[in-house]
């Protein structure tokens, strides 16, 4: 008798489910893992650059008989370039990408206009307008836009303290982004040290969030890099003597890195 030898080809259901099943749970373990990776590396990268631009200031003041750049100058016109500090800088730098935070979609502005597409930011307190800026000796500071006269290096007690730079919200200048700056006086105040109050700060975009303000009751900082939504996030940050380090949201927001914000 002949025997009909049946051969079976394929998977059945069941071992489809399973395979991708076991796919699903491996990707669910190894995307964060990725992606985690992915921002830590831009953690650095971020440093790197901050560290570069560090540099450029410390050249900077250097040159200028210890005076700091100015982030905005007011008495300059909207269509001067070097009203911003960033087209001033980049001469030092070379190259605008440094300019850029990494993973973000950021703009090097050399426009007023585009002043908002800037992701990093530089601190308001070294801005100027000789006509109308406040006094280095002024009570309150909080609601100070610039100060009549530039930040100067012997005036700061620790310039190793002093928070300059930090990674920025962008976006457009219509939507109030202000990403060339950022504020250190629109955050909570620390009555026992009030130089060491923190700006606004958080790991996600308070811009957006905070809409409802004006402009410059925003500016904050970003901490973009290895961002959770709970403010675990990080930033670097510039000092006045040209170093970087990166902090938290958190820290930052808290006063646990002891940062000087506030230094007139």
């Amino acid at each position: 008798m002949n025997q009909t030898k049946s051969t079976r080809f394929g998977f059945t259901l069941i071992e489809l489910l399973v395979v991708i099943g076991i796919i699903a749970i491996l990707a669910a373990i190894l995307f964060p893992v990725f992606a985690n990776a992915r921002q830590g590396a831009f953690r650095t990268k971020a440093l790197s650059q901050a560290q570069q631009l560090g540099t450029a200031l410390t050249l900077y003041t250097d040159q200028n008989d210890g005076k700091y750049l100015p982030s905005t100058n007011y008495g300059d016109a909207d269509s001067d370039p070097n009203k911003m500090w960033q087209n001033v800088l980049v001469g030092l730098v070379k190259s605008q990408a440094v300019f850029v935070a990494p993973d973000s979609d950021g703009k090097f502005a050399t426009a007023w206009t585009d002043r908002g597409e800037m992701s990093i930011g530089y601190s308001s307190a070294t801005a100027i307008d000789t006509t109308q800026g406040c006094s280095d000796t002024q009570t309150d500071p909080s609601g100070c836009l610039a100060f009549k006269t530039p930040a100067e290096f012997s005036k700061l007690e620790s310039s190793s303290s002093v928070g300059l730079f930090a990674v920025t919200p962008n976006g457009s200048t219509d939507a109030k982004y202000r990403g060339y700056e950022f504020s250190p006086y629109n955050g909570t105040l620390n009555v026992d040290h009030p130089n060491l109050s923190p700006p606004l700060v958080s790991d996600r975009d308070l811009v957006k969030e905070m809409s409802v303000l004006p402009p410059e009751a925003l500016k904050p900082i970003y901490c973009r890099y290895l961002s959770t939504g709970k403010d675990e996030g990080f930033t670097p940050v510039i000092f006045a003597d040209g170093h970087a380090k990166d902090y938290s949201a958190k820290q930052i927001a808290e006063g646990t890195s002891n940062i000087t914000w506030r230094f007139r």
